[in-house]
């Protein structure tokens, strides 16, 4: 697999943040509380699964207790947490680019600034995939199915406004295809699309690499595209397949409303070394994903910088309702 070649600015950031992690305490915090804000099986789970392993082996935490909850891009898992956490320095939550989407698609009454950024975990690329016994060979094979009967070809993939529901658009657009068009189709957790997609219930799917890398493998999907810009598993980017698109997927950590600056610092310290250790590595190389992280106060510029962009892209693309 190719990994992504990382900007030496991009290391400078990194590097920026060691002093402010290094005066914070990554103690034990006890048992931590996190929020999945979807259902199990999916990139949320296992990205808050593999955190809190990686947490327990570096011995930040003593334990931790799970809640999932998914629905709605994570909306309702968010609202439950911003009304029960506040307050609490032990309470931590999933969430990333698909929540940005979300939310505005959703018009959540609940959004990222009422929760406390911790850090940004990692990046990951999206694949295009149908039921290994598809009529679609390749990728060039389903779009023009879809230019023919866009209603005719369901997309499967997680909440409406995430990151798949966005590189769809972004295919459409770019093959001179209407995205409003789209024939999109939701699932609450990997596991519910993978089922979907295995099961010829949907056309194609669109996840993270690293949830249907399994089924791929075993041959139950077939792989068509990834939106990176090199091939990763000797998969054919949407690039060098005449669709001009790259788009990776972040995912981060959130803590509840309310806590102090030096609560939100342990926390971030916490993570931070959490995401050093040999556990959290294999993770990453595990499933796929690339090692972005960025804590604290630059983490919350990100996001603050991000939830402009992702809504130009929906703007731009017809998704709003």
């Amino acid at each position: 697999m190719k990994r992504r070649d990382f900007s030496i600015a991009a290391a400078a950031v990194a590097a920026s943040q060691l002093c402010v992690l290094r005066s914070a305490s990554a103690q034990q915090l006890g048992t931590v509380k996190m929020m999945i804000p979807a259902n199990p099986g999916g990139g949320w789970d296992q990205t808050g699964r593999a955190l809190a392993a990686a947490m327990q082996s570096a011995k930040t935490v003593g334990s931790v207790q799970f809640d999932n909850k998914g629905g709605a891009a994570g909306t309702i898992g968010l609202a439950q947490f911003v009304n029960s956490a506040k307050g609490d320095p032990n309470a931590l939550m999933m969430g990333g680019m698909v929540m940005v989407g979300g939310i505005l698609l959703n018009k959540s009454p609940v959004d990222l600034s009422m929760v406390t950024p911790i850090a940004r975990l990692t990046s990951e690329y999206v694949v295009v995939v149908v039921p290994s016994n598809s009529p679609h060979k390749t990728m060039g094979d389903l779009v023009k199915a879809f230019k023919a009967e866009p209603g005719k070809v369901a997309w499967g993939g997680g909440s409406a406004g995430g990151t798949d529901h966005i590189l769809i658009g972004l295919i459409a657009r770019a093959v001179g295809g209407d995205p409003s068009k789209i024939n999109y189709v939701p699932f609450k957790g990997g596991g519910e699309a993978i089922s979907a997609i295995v099961g010829g219930h949907v056309t194609a799917g669109v996840s993270g690499l690293g949830e249907f890398a399994e089924q791929i493998k075993a041959g139950r999907m077939r792989s068509l595209a990834v939106s990176s810009p090199t091939r990763i598993d000797n998969i054919p980017t949407l690039k060098e397949q005449g669709i001009d698109v790259v788009l990776g997927n972040w995912r981060g950590v959130f803590a509840g409303p309310g806590i102090t600056t030096a609560q939100r610092d342990a926390l971030v310290a916490a993570v931070k070394t959490a995401t050093d250790s040999p556990a959290w590595k294999e993770s990453l190389t595990k499933f796929g994903w690339d090692a972005w992280f960025l804590g604290g106060d630059q983490y919350k510029a990100f996001i603050d910088e991000d939830v402009k962009r992702i809504s130009g892209i929906i703007d731009s693309l017809g998704l709003r309702k």
